[in-house]
């Protein structure tokens, strides 16, 4: 299915059979399997250009398994269905403040929004093969262990979803959403592995275009909060304890405003989409300083602005890129690309969704053992 998944147009039996190093045998046995499990389609061939019969080519299908990706932030709730191909099928967004609902009431409404995307996915005969969440806060096991923004310690979200009807059938997934929007922006924009990873380690990836930029990127999600999801090689880093990415508690002002954390000076307090309202030139000022730090130690090549940075890119971006120029000491070597992100402030649901989706990819024989 990779092989179908990553090619530019719909490749033929035999030329998946040439891809993978598999006899035409085995890759015919096996699409058969993928056909007859609604996994993939046969299309018609492209007219004919030379001698003999054109190749029927594969697709994945955009009428068989589907991903439910969800999204709980401080000002809105969101559900979107995902089918195999990458396509958005449903999308729904309740825009409410969560901080004065607990968590059980907050859980409870996603759940109905959640509920209503499946009835619309399932109408459309498509089959939600599992949910998964994004929340804005640090998440083990399942359990969002602090969200500061939500007001939120130790919630068992998983558990609270599952208790929704309609979803407790479903495998259900939580995790960060600054991270899944990472995975949904690698997914969209990042492409297939690059060849040569192992000769590009350690070499001069500074290029313009060079595969590495596509692959190695700070996401940043600007919300109420502020959250980061770093990829490193077509991999998302997440620390020894999966809880990296906390950009929004970097401190720029080291005796500047408190923040819900108990600190002072975060990021979030001059960048975070209320303070954003209030001051665009120092939202931009105090991103370039903490974006500068992270690329002094981490050596990032580029910078995506998700979230409702997205929309506004042009407007942050000159006073963004003047502290990079005046921070990072590579600047004159090696400038840093900024850009916005590609799913704009739609790219944590889309995330989740596609964690589902892939899935299904990587593991096809789950999938139909599951149909059985």
């Amino acid at each position: 299915m990779h092989t179908v998944a990553n090619s530019t147009d719909p490749p033929s039996r035999a030329a998946v059979a040439t891809a993978t190093g598999l006899t035409r045998a085995t890759v015919s046995a096996l699409v058969d399997d993928l056909v007859a499990g609604g996994l993939l389609v046969e299309v018609d061939p492209p007219p004919r250009t030379g001698a003999g019969r054109p190749a029927v080519g594969l697709t994945l299908t955009s009428a068989g398994p589907a991903g439910l990706g969800l999204e709980i932030n401080v000002d809105y709730l969101a559900a979107c269905v995902v089918d195999l191909t990458g396509a958005v099928r449903h999308r729904h967004v309740e825009r409410a403040d969560q901080r004065p609902a607990d968590p059980a009431q907050a859980l409870a409404a996603l759940g109905r929004l959640a509920a209503t995307a499946r009835h619309a996915a399932e109408a459309d005969g498509l089959i939600v093969a599992g949910a998964a969440l994004a929340v804005p806060g640090l998440v083990a096991g399942g359990v969002v262990r602090v969200a500061p923004n939500l007001g939120w310690q130790d919630v068992d979200a998983v558990a609270a979803l599952r208790a929704v009807p309609e979803l407790a059938d479903l495998p259900i997934t939580v995790d960060n959403e600054a991270n899944l929007a990472a995975l949904g922006e690698l997914r969209v924009t990042g492409g297939p592995p690059p060849t040569g990873t192992a000769a590009i380690a350690g070499g001069d990836s500074s290029v313009a275009g060079h595969p590495w930029d596509r692959r190695s990127f700070l996401y940043i999600s600007g919300e109420i909060g502020i959250g980061a999801g770093l990829v490193i090689d077509g991999e998302l880093y997440r620390g020894v304890r999966g809880w990296s990415g906390e950009i929004g508690h970097v401190t720029v002002y080291p005796d500047g405003r408190p923040c819900r954390c108990g600190a002072r000076g975060c990021l979030e307090q001059y960048a975070g989409q209320e303070a954003l309202a209030r001051d665009e030139q120092l939202a931009a000022a105090a991103l370039g300083i903490a974006l500068s730090a992270v690329i002094n130690l981490l050596d990032v090549p580029v910078i995506v602005l998700g979230g409702a940075y997205a929309p506004i890119f042009g407007s942050l971006h000159d006073g963004i890129e003047a502290e990079l120029r005046r921070r990072v000491l590579t600047a004159g070597l090696a400038p840093v690309t900024l850009r916005a992100a590609a799913l704009g402030p739609d790219a944590a649901m889309r995330g989740a969704a596609d964690t589902i989706i892939r899935a299904v990819r990587e593991d096809p024989a789950a999938w139909l053992r599951r149909l059985s």
